[in-house]
């Protein structure tokens, strides 16, 4: 894999003070988003406790366990709230099991796993096999123009249907699809804070700013 850094860089906090964006740091390669957020400007703090979601404009769920991530979220206290703060129009990014998390329905949830929900999609958790099969490939984005996405797949999963108001963002060449938005939330199978293209996490950004 060759890291690489594509787009031209936002200026976050344009219309004022920086966007303070969290990243829930229960589980999973949250310190990798961390990094980006900040080095495009965001004032990027960790979640960890359900007041600190009062605090943020935004936040990014990231990849990991999403069944350890679900039995976390609950045990910490924060599921309903974030919950209730993405019914509010909190903008939430979500990858890999941050996409699960996002997700309305999971087809091949193990037994009582719960999401978040709020994107109307239906999922299929590792979708394309064990970390061993973990791949890469260049993704057609048009949302974010050119040059492709080069997408890194890690035991990620697909999204196997799309509900009323949920916008395809990129797909695999065999259709399936890997990106979607609906409103304030976006969401990828795939992981944008390895590879050095932050043009995902801009495009996020310009979500979190709008919301202000």
């Amino acid at each position: 894999m060759c890291p690489r850094r594509t787009g031209s860089p936002s200026v976050a906090g344009s219309h004022g003070t920086a966007p303070r964006v969290g990243v829930l740091a229960l589980q999973g390669d949250f310190r990798e988003h961390l990094r980006v957020l900040s080095s495009l400007g965001a004032d990027a703090v960790p979640v960890r406790r359900p007041e600190e979601i009062d605090d943020i404009d935004g936040l990014v769920i990231p990849g990991g366990e999403s069944s350890v991530m679900d039995k976390l979220s609950r045990a910490f206290g924060l599921a309903e709230p974030l919950r209730a703060a993405i019914s509010g129009g909190l903008p939430v990014y979500g990858t890999c099991a941050g996409l699960i998390m996002l997700a309305d329905g999971v087809l091949d949830a193990i037994p009582g796993q719960q999401t978040l929900g709020g994107l109307s999609i239906s999922v299929r958790r590792n979708a394309f096999g064990n970390q061993l099969d973990s791949f890469e490939t260049d993704l057609s984005v048009p949302a974010l123009g050119d040059p492709p996405v080069h997408a890194v797949f890690i035991r990620a999963p697909v999204v196997e249907s799309v509900g009323e108001g949920v916008t395809v963002l990129a797909q695999l060449d065999d259709a399936r699809v890997v990106a979607v938005e609906s409103q304030n939330l976006l969401g990828t199978a795939f992981h944008p804070e390895v590879t050095g293209d932050v043009r995902f996490h801009e495009y996020f950004l310009d979500k979190v700013r709008a919301s202000r």
